[in-house]
């Protein structure tokens, strides 16, 4: 077992029946914490198919523990562009709120921005059609 500062920041929840994962990062973002959820996301889509949606809940973005951590976080995003179709950013910080603009540029997943109060709605749009398909 590693030292304290070795805990990991992000927690995320998988839920398998609908397909959405929904990330929680408490500190700053490093490479091992993406190591960690493209496993997770890798053992779900082998098992079950893609993804239907992300959520990245936090009510302030706490940035990247370095640079590597922001590279890992572009290479998650880019790894999993194909297999995912909605990204949900639920948060009051306004790094965040902005990121639906930039991240239209890198990747074709529908991705919106929802208030940090607003987990339930992000939840229902993200679960939106999927009795259809």
């Amino acid at each position: 077992m590693g030292p304290p500062g070795d805990a990991v920041l992000v927690s995320y929840e998988l839920i398998r029946d609908q397909g959405i994962l929904v990330i929680l990062p408490e500190g700053p973002l490093r490479t091992d914490d993406f190591e960690a959820l493209s496993q997770a996301v890798d053992d779900y889509i082998v098992s079950d198919g893609a993804l239907t949606g992300v959520m990245i809940s936090a009510r302030k973005f706490p940035g990247w523990e370095d640079f590597s951590g922001f590279l890992s976080h572009l290479r998650f995003i880019k790894e999993n562009n194909r297999d995912i179709d909605k990204v949900a950013a639920v948060t009051d910080s306004a790094f965040l709120s902005i990121m639906p603009r930039v991240v239209d540029l890198f990747v074709s997943a529908d991705v919106r921005h929802f208030a940090f109060g607003q987990r339930d709605e992000a939840m229902a749009w993200l679960t939106s059609g999927l009795a259809e398909s």
